[in-house]
């Protein structure tokens, strides 16, 4: 957490605990002020992850209009089409089926229900699909089924999709080094890394996601792409941040996460399509999937999109991206995401297991992996698409039982190993639940 001025360690003790009252009044009160300085910490990010727009530029992500195409301004892209009629714009349909609540070992040995879990871990929004129907819809503090919350690096899942769907229409060679696409990195430590290095977070590239630690990478690069005020000497935008890095090991070595590869990885995109984030995803996964509402994305002092973590959606729109997870890429029949794409991300290449393997992460999510920007844990019945971001953003994706689990949350802390095992350990009961439920 940066550190405070006295004033606004003073604001932060006035403030009120669970948020309320924020950004109220003409103008509102020194205490009730949401900045860019304190955005994320609280009690004020549960009011600011739901007001980006208010906060800091966006780009917004169409639901409606051409997809499959990106605009009459792309080079080299395929003729536009319009939605297909599977990808209804429709409510989604009601399950007739309850929401269990079976018991969840937590990570601290007791034991509580996965209600508990959701309501010990700062949730905001709750979906569950089983099958494509809606089995639960749950808001809190103020959350509405048409309010946008920021995803953090849930964001890093689609811009992967994305990637997929440029790779597989010829647009984007995984197996091309970076500088193919964007040469301005030559002299950064990006030299040498393919795309499939950016997807798979195996870059060698000096890069520390410690949030705790106030000179780390990570913080570095908010500053530069306008998530925190600026210092003197940070560059100004995040593509100019990224190619100020250095190397720090080989391409091609153990998984090391890294933001930083994702905001490359999204640059990539941009320059193999012609087109910005926000319409790449508007026209390749938002539209075709039948997307309720637009989604936004934040972008950075120049107008570039902050791919790593920036993108705002409603929860039924987050539960429909999943539910193209679950049914190998397709809406109504339709292929969003090639389903191909999928498969390989479940069933990786020889190196990629051995790569995480090798990590800590290994303690926290054993037998899992990192591939095509998704978190991939081993379930009972076959591989579990999951897409995490900080303070509590969750994507479940249970092919095996076809259950998806959004949870949209405002952890205080960034990460918190305890919350995030107990969550995942309640979607997983849950799915197994409401698999045997038929």
């Amino acid at each position: 957490m940066p550190h405070d001025s006295t004033a606004q360690a003073a604001a932060r003790e006035r403030a009120p605990s669970d948020g309320t009252g924020l950004m109220a009044g003409f103008p509102p009160p020194p205490e009730a002020q949401v900045t860019l300085a304190n955005w994320q910490d609280p009690p004020y990010s549960r009011w600011a992850f739901r007001h980006m727009r208010e906060l800091i530029p966006i780009h917004p992500i169409p639901a409606a209009g051409p997809a499959g195409g990106f605009g009459p301004a792309a080079a080299g892209g395929p003729a536009n089409r319009v939605v297909p009629p599977g990808a209804s714009r429709a409510p989604l349909p009601a399950a007739s089926r309850p929401l269990p609540d079976p018991p969840v070992w937590r990570l601290d040995g007791s034991t509580a229900t996965a209600a508990e879990v959701f309501a010990d871990t700062y949730t905001d929004a709750l979906v569950v699909l089983q099958d494509g129907q809606l089995v639960a819809e749950r808001y809190d503090a103020g959350m509405t089924v048409a309010t946008p919350h920021l995803l953090m690096s849930v964001s890093k899942s689609l811009v992967g999709c994305v990637a997929g769907v440029l790779a597989d229409r010829g647009l984007l060679d995984p197996a091309a080094p970076v500088t193919a696409y964007v040469p301005e990195a030559g002299p950064s430590g990006y030299a040498g890394a393919t795309v499939r290095h950016l997807l798979d977070m195996r870059t060698g590239v000096a890069f520390r996601e410690t949030y705790a630690e106030l000179d780390a990478e990570v913080r570095v690069m908010e500053r530069s792409m306008g998530w925190r005020p600026a210092e003197p000497g940070n560059p100004a935008g995040a593509y100019p941040y990224l190619i100020t890095l250095g190397q720090a090991g080989p391409h091609g070595g153990e998984f090391t996460y890294r933001s930083a590869d994702s905001d490359m990885l999204g640059w990539v995109c941009e320059r193999a399509s012609g087109t910005r984030m926000a319409d790449l995803i508007g026209a390749l996964i938002w539209q075709p999937m039948g997307a309720e509402r637009d989604g936004e994305i934040t972008c950075d002092p120049l107008g570039s999109a902050i791919h790593d973590g920036g993108v705002s959606a409603t929860a039924r729109d987050l539960a429909r991206f999943g539910q193209l997870l679950v049914d190998d890429g397709q809406a109504g029949g339709y292929p969003v995401i090639p389903a191909a794409w999928l498969a390989a991300t479940r069933a990786p290449e020889p190196g990629v297991r051995e790569a995480f393997a090798a990590t800590d992460h290994e303690f926290a999510l054993p037998g899992g992996w990192y591939r095509n920007q998704f978190w991939v844990l081993p379930g009972p019945a076959g591989p579990v698409l999951v897409c995490l971001g900080i303070h509590g953003q969750l994507v479940y994706a249970d092919r095996a039982t076809r259950t998806v689990v959004v949870k949209m949350s405002s952890w205080p802390d960034a990460q918190h190993t305890g919350y995030l095992l107990d969550t995942l350990r309640a979607c997983a009961a849950l799915a197994a639940h409401l698999s045997a439920m038929g």
